[in-house]
């Protein structure tokens, strides 16, 4: 088997290295190691390739706890150092933002960190009835497979959550309708637990007593979800979810429903929130708005300070849960909220929102490409603040802010959503650098 040295990693957290003019991306190393590698794939340009041997260590390189790792896909690195895996996400994001937009920031901020493990408070499990690999699997699906990685134990959980998986089996096992029920969907509140079991077929009497034992006895709340999300509703009618989480820094309750968009990591949510209203800093009598805005886990902190909140989001459920929120917190007169396609963002568009100071935009993967080429004379915050989930998309936007828009990248860094992954979560300060129409900002 070829031997290799590794040079560094990429974004998917696999050692890189060049062999005979190519680049080789190989799962489970680390930069500075030399390793024993297996090819996977082969391109002319490029091969995809695991470790067999760690021939020379990296003194950053842990024994992964999890008996799954290597196997189930839901985390990818393991084998490095907490404090190193941030590390390695801001040079990820750096050279993103670099090779794809071709900009650098002013200032990279300080990565936030939160705990390593048992912070993932929302999560999708897949379900498959297998007889020939001893009957039900359940967990997250294997690494480059539509199989299931079946879980035993699972250390990225909440350990509440995790202690629960081999009963969840049985369960599941038990059920008439075991072949039929392909999802467990997971959120952990602040109080509650809710488990919405996705079935395709009704439940019969005998596993509705099965499920509400099982929450009884692990104190969680049964939900079913028989078609789209909007179909989820609890086993009891009258077992509401009780999911909220609280922003304690901001005197915040946000309520919601187990299958609206909150963040996995509750902690480094609250410090994300934190870092994105230093870099936003709004006060009274601004008009701010806030795009992607969910349920208003930004928005309502920047109504606490005081500003006037234009939310906009393209669900409307979550649209309706944003108003409720706000108004629980006292927030209704600063925080108005609408729905709309921001794929489809235009320059008319984001005039009808009327004169804004600043802009807060946490976009999906995709990124928010239309409201960036949207933005003009018309619309022309003075400071952009960008929470992004795709170091990719986050560069493609930042140069069309940059090289066509007339702002100025501040700063960025990373904070640490989903350790153990590859997942890159950050936040990106924007300021208008030419000049503005006399009027248009307080600023």
């Amino acid at each position: 088997m070829p031997v290799t040295v590794v040079e560094s990693l990429d974004h998917e957290g696999r050692g890189v290295a060049r062999v005979g003019g190519k680049a080789v991306f190989i799962e489970g190393a680390l930069p500075g190691e030399r390793v024993e590698y297996e090819v996977l794939r082969s391109r002319p340009n490029y091969e995809q390739a695991h470790t067999l041997r760690v021939l020379r260590p990296s003194a950053q390189r842990v024994a992964p706890p999890c008996p799954h790792y290597g196997v189930c896909g839901g985390c990818s690195m393991q084998h490095l150092d907490a404090v190193a895996q941030a590390a390695v996400k801001q040079r990820v994001l750096e050279d993103a933002l670099w090779h794809v937009g071709r900009v650098r920031p002013g200032i990279v901020h300080a990565a936030i960190h939160g705990p390593a493990w048992g912070y993932r408070e929302r999560a999708r499990l897949t379900v498959r009835l297998v007889p020939s690999q001893g009957g039900v699997l359940l967990g997250f699906h294997q690494r480059r497979s539509s199989y299931v990685a079946d879980m035993q134990v699972c250390p990225v959980l909440p350990p509440h959550v995790a202690a629960m998986l081999p009963a969840l089996h049985e369960l599941v096992a038990g059920l008439s309708i075991a072949d039929r029920l392909p999802q467990i969907e997971l959120a952990c509140g602040d109080e509650a637990t809710v488990l919405v079991f996705r079935i395709l077929r009704p439940l019969t009497q005998a596993d509705t007593r099965r499920l509400l034992a099982f929450a009884g006895q692990w104190q969680v709340r049964a939900w079913v979800q028989p078609e789209g999300p909007d179909s989820a509703c609890p086993l009891q009618p009258d077992d509401e979810p009780g999911l909220y989480y609280t922003l304690p820094e901001f005197g915040l309750r946000m309520e919601y429903r187990p299958t609206d968009f909150t963040q996995v990591n509750a902690r480094i949510n609250r410090l994300l929130i934190r870092r994105a209203m230093q870099l936003l800093a709004p006060s009274a009598g601004e008009r701010i708005a806030d795009l992607f805005c969910g349920l208003g886990n930004f928005s309502l902190p920047i109504a606490r300070a005081g500003a006037q909140v234009v939310g906009v989001e393209g669900s409307d459920a979550l649209v309706r849960r944003a108003g409720e929120n706000a108004g629980r917190n006292g927030l209704a007169a600063n925080a108005r909220f609408y729905a709309a396609n921001l794929f489809e963002a235009t320059e008319d568009s984001l005039a009808a929102l009327g004169p804004l100071d600043k802009m807060l935009i946490d976009p999906p993967r995709e990124g928010a490409i239309a409201v960036v080429k949207a933005l003009g004379a018309q619309c022309r915050p003075a400071r952009i603040v960008y929470v992004s989930c795709n170091p990719a998309t986050l560069a493609r936007d930042a140069a069309v802010l940059v090289h066509e828009k007339g702002y100025a990248l501040r700063g960025v860094g990373i904070a640490n959503m989903f350790p153990q992954t590859s997942h890159v979560e950050s936040v990106a300060l924007f300021e208008y650098a030419g000049e503005r129409p006399a009027g248009a900002s307080r600023v």
